[in-house]
Protein backbone atom coordinates (compact mmCIF):
# COMPACT_ATOMS: atom_id res chain seq x y z
CA UNK A 1 0.00 0.00 0.00
CA UNK A 2 1.30 3.44 -1.04
CA UNK A 3 1.25 6.40 1.10
CA UNK A 4 0.61 10.11 -0.73
CA UNK A 5 3.35 11.90 0.43
CA UNK A 6 3.12 15.96 1.11
CA UNK A 7 4.04 17.03 -2.62
CA UNK A 8 6.33 19.65 -0.07
CA UNK A 9 8.89 16.87 0.92
CA UNK A 10 9.15 16.10 -2.44
CA UNK A 11 9.00 19.40 -4.67
CA UNK A 12 10.59 21.75 -2.26
CA UNK A 13 7.60 24.11 -0.62
CA UNK A 14 8.57 26.36 2.03
CA UNK A 15 10.83 25.87 5.32
CA UNK A 16 7.48 25.67 7.43
CA UNK A 17 5.94 23.41 4.80
CA UNK A 18 9.50 20.99 5.33
CA UNK A 19 9.27 21.09 9.05
CA UNK A 20 5.30 20.20 8.82
CA UNK A 21 6.60 16.77 6.51
CA UNK A 22 9.03 16.51 9.21
CA UNK A 23 6.99 16.37 12.41
CA UNK A 24 4.28 14.35 10.50
CA UNK A 25 6.84 11.45 9.57
CA UNK A 26 7.98 11.56 13.35
CA UNK A 27 4.74 10.98 14.22
CA UNK A 28 3.83 8.28 11.84
CA UNK A 29 7.66 6.68 11.80
CA UNK A 30 7.89 7.09 7.86
CA UNK A 31 11.78 6.69 7.60
CA UNK A 32 11.43 7.57 3.58
CA UNK A 33 9.02 11.16 4.29
CA UNK A 34 12.05 12.47 7.11
CA UNK A 35 14.79 11.18 5.66
CA UNK A 36 13.32 13.72 2.29
CA UNK A 37 13.08 16.53 4.40
CA UNK A 38 16.93 16.47 5.07
CA UNK A 39 19.33 18.28 2.39
CA UNK A 40 21.04 15.79 0.19
CA UNK A 41 24.21 17.19 1.56
CA UNK A 42 26.77 15.31 3.76
CA UNK A 43 27.34 18.29 6.03
CA UNK A 44 23.82 17.69 7.28
CA UNK A 45 23.94 17.54 11.13
CA UNK A 46 21.75 16.04 13.94
CA UNK A 47 21.64 16.08 17.79
CA UNK A 48 19.51 14.40 20.00
CA UNK A 49 18.71 14.85 23.88
CA UNK A 50 21.93 13.26 25.20
CA UNK A 51 23.22 11.72 21.81
CA UNK A 52 26.23 12.39 20.25
CA UNK A 53 26.76 14.81 17.15
CA UNK A 54 25.31 13.18 13.77
CA UNK A 55 26.92 13.74 10.64
CA UNK A 56 25.67 13.20 7.25
CA UNK A 57 22.47 11.42 5.74
CA UNK A 58 23.50 7.80 6.56
CA UNK A 59 24.41 8.89 10.09
CA UNK A 60 21.29 10.58 10.49
CA UNK A 61 19.05 8.08 8.81
CA UNK A 62 20.53 4.92 10.96
CA UNK A 63 19.75 7.04 14.34
CA UNK A 64 15.86 7.53 12.92
CA UNK A 65 15.31 3.96 11.89
CA UNK A 66 16.68 2.97 15.06
CA UNK A 67 14.27 5.35 16.73
CA UNK A 68 11.31 4.02 14.86
CA UNK A 69 12.12 0.75 15.70
CA UNK A 70 10.77 1.25 18.91
CA UNK A 71 7.50 3.01 17.60
CA UNK A 72 6.41 6.17 16.29
CA UNK A 73 7.84 9.33 18.49
CA UNK A 74 5.06 12.20 19.05
CA UNK A 75 6.68 15.27 19.23
CA UNK A 76 4.37 17.88 18.19
CA UNK A 77 5.36 21.47 18.05
CA UNK A 78 3.74 23.92 20.35
CA UNK A 79 5.70 27.21 19.90
CA UNK A 80 7.75 28.18 16.82
CA UNK A 81 10.00 30.84 16.70
CA UNK A 82 10.87 31.82 13.08
CA UNK A 83 14.13 33.85 12.48
CA UNK A 84 14.06 33.91 7.84
CA UNK A 85 16.76 35.19 5.16
CA UNK A 86 16.74 34.62 1.27
CA UNK A 87 18.44 31.72 1.57
CA UNK A 88 17.69 30.02 5.23
CA UNK A 89 15.67 29.81 8.15
CA UNK A 90 16.20 29.18 11.41
CA UNK A 91 13.41 27.41 13.82
CA UNK A 92 13.40 27.49 17.31
CA UNK A 93 10.90 24.97 18.16
CA UNK A 94 9.30 23.91 21.66
CA UNK A 95 8.61 20.47 21.40
CA UNK A 96 6.01 18.43 23.32
CA UNK A 97 7.23 14.59 23.08
CA UNK A 98 5.70 11.27 24.17
CA UNK A 99 8.11 8.47 23.39
CA UNK A 100 6.62 4.62 25.18
CA UNK A 101 9.87 2.51 26.30
CA UNK A 102 9.74 -0.71 27.44
CA UNK A 103 8.80 0.69 30.76
CA UNK A 104 5.73 2.67 29.47
CA UNK A 105 5.13 5.92 28.43
CA UNK A 106 7.13 9.06 28.59
CA UNK A 107 6.53 12.89 28.22
CA UNK A 108 9.20 15.45 27.77
CA UNK A 109 9.44 18.85 26.96
CA UNK A 110 12.11 19.44 24.16
CA UNK A 111 13.74 22.57 22.85
CA UNK A 112 14.76 22.13 18.60
CA UNK A 113 16.88 24.67 16.76
CA UNK A 114 15.80 23.38 12.89
CA UNK A 115 17.67 24.72 10.51
CA UNK A 116 16.67 24.92 6.75
CA UNK A 117 18.35 25.87 3.43
CA UNK A 118 17.05 26.72 0.29
CA UNK A 119 18.18 23.74 -2.04
CA UNK A 120 18.20 22.90 -5.68
CA UNK A 121 15.23 21.07 -4.92
CA UNK A 122 13.46 23.87 -2.93
CA UNK A 123 13.70 24.39 1.16
CA UNK A 124 15.10 21.72 2.90
CA UNK A 125 16.45 20.73 6.49
CA UNK A 126 20.64 21.19 7.11
CA UNK A 127 20.12 21.17 10.90
CA UNK A 128 18.26 19.35 13.99
CA UNK A 129 19.65 19.83 17.52
CA UNK A 130 17.20 18.77 20.39
CA UNK A 131 17.97 19.91 23.73
CA UNK A 132 16.07 18.39 27.10
CA UNK A 133 13.48 21.72 28.16
CA UNK A 134 12.78 22.94 31.54
CA UNK A 135 8.98 21.18 31.93
CA UNK A 136 7.62 24.76 34.16
CA UNK A 137 9.12 27.06 30.94
CA UNK A 138 6.67 29.84 31.26
CA UNK A 139 7.22 30.52 27.01
CA UNK A 140 6.99 26.75 26.52
CA UNK A 141 3.77 26.21 28.05
CA UNK A 142 1.98 29.99 27.14
CA UNK A 143 1.55 31.39 30.68
CA UNK A 144 1.59 35.19 30.17
CA UNK A 145 4.53 36.48 31.72
CA UNK A 146 4.12 39.89 33.82
CA UNK A 147 4.88 42.77 31.85
CA UNK A 148 7.44 45.07 33.44
CA UNK A 149 7.07 49.31 32.82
Amino acid sequence: MTRSRPAAAILGGTADDIEAAFYEALQQGDIELLMSCWAQDEDIVCVHPGSPRLLGGGAIRAAFESMFSHGVVRATPVQVHRVAALGSAVHSVVEQLQVMLPDGLHQAVVMATNVYHKTPEGWRMVAHHASPGAALDAQALNIARPVLH
